[in-house]
């Protein structure tokens, strides 16, 4: 997963607001909208808005955006280390063009509400890792099942959310594993999506590979050099699927860590696409 030592070096190399911050925003722009033509049809049908969740542990904001029309199957979609930004909004628009309701959580709002950086290239050149290491350490298993059933909660009473369906998540780095344990805390997730995530395999009866439940689907993409530097972390979590009898894809991709997303120094679109694809199929198939 992405690390300090890897934010270092990107802050120092190809990551500077005037050079790669502004680059990777017009790359991400382009990637988001790789549906062009309709995606820009569509916004104007597409519902957005800043909401507040009570939970156990204060009030999370996020970002939602849905459909106008019609009743559309709810997806929670958990950020990277670099929280709620404009490429996850992005992300949200597109999916929700799909015919989803998406919301994008604030991972950091015990702490701070709304957005903190721009985009991953103000993260990694202004002190982000070292901003974000105290709201990252409250955020263990008990915190994101807590803040995933208040989510289930609230879903259940919005309109223009498909109550007959089940609940998707989603997550990016740090988000990945952040997936795993909101499918276990309420039988309303039925889909947990992890891209590029990190621990998903840990020393830990709360460790997500030991969270998993039969009757549920699980999408791990994985990036070629996290799996490098832990190959076996893949076959641990296939032999815990297999154990229980989940439905579990998963997969090396041919890129990076931090791939999926478009403000990355590491997006590959092509890999991004093809994970993508793998994500509708994915809800396609367990909502």
């Amino acid at each position: 997963m992405c690390d300090q030592e890897q934010v270092a070096r990107w802050a120092k190399g190809r990551l500077t607001r005037r050079g790669f911050g502004s680059a990777a925003m017009a790359v991400g722009a382009a990637a988001c909208a790789s549906n062009a033509s309709e995606t820009t049809e569509r916004l104007n049908d597409l519902s957005e808005s800043t909401v507040a969740i009570t939970t156990a542990s204060g009030t999370m904001d996020g970002f939602f955006v849905r459909p106008i029309e019609g009743v559309n199957k709810p997806v929670l979609l958990w950020p990277d280390i670099a929280g709620l930004r404009e490429s996850k909004r992005a992300m949200a628009r597109r999916l929700a063009d799909e015919g989803y309701a998406v919301l994008v959580a604030n991972p950091y709002y015990r702490d701070v509400a709304g957005e903190q950086f721009a985009d991953f290239a103000d993260f990694a050149g202004n002190g982000g890792w070292e901003k974000v290491t105290p709201w990252r350490a409250k955020l263990d298993a008990e915190a994101i099942q807590s803040d995933a059933r208040a989510v289930a909660g609230w879903f259940a009473e919005q309109p223009g959310v498909d109550q007959s369906a089940g609940i998707g998540t989603q997550g990016y780095c740090m988000g990945g594993p952040f997936t795993v344990w909101s499918v276990a805390a309420h039988e309303k997730f039925r889909a947990a999506a992890s891209f590029h995530g990190g621990g998903l395999v840990r020393d830990s009866d709360m460790s997500p590979h030991r969270m998993l439940r039969e009757n549920a689907h699980y999408l791990i993409a994985i990036a070629q050099n996290d799996d490098a530097k832990d190959p076996d972390s893949k076959k641990e979590f296939r032999e815990a699927a297999d154990a229980v009898g989940a439905n579990a894809e998963i997969e090396v991709y041919a890129a990076d860590h931090g791939w999926c997303v478009p403000d990355s120094p590491s997006y590959d679109r092509a890999e991004a696409e093809r994970a993508w694809t793998r994500l509708l199929a994915t809800y396609s198939k367990a909502l």
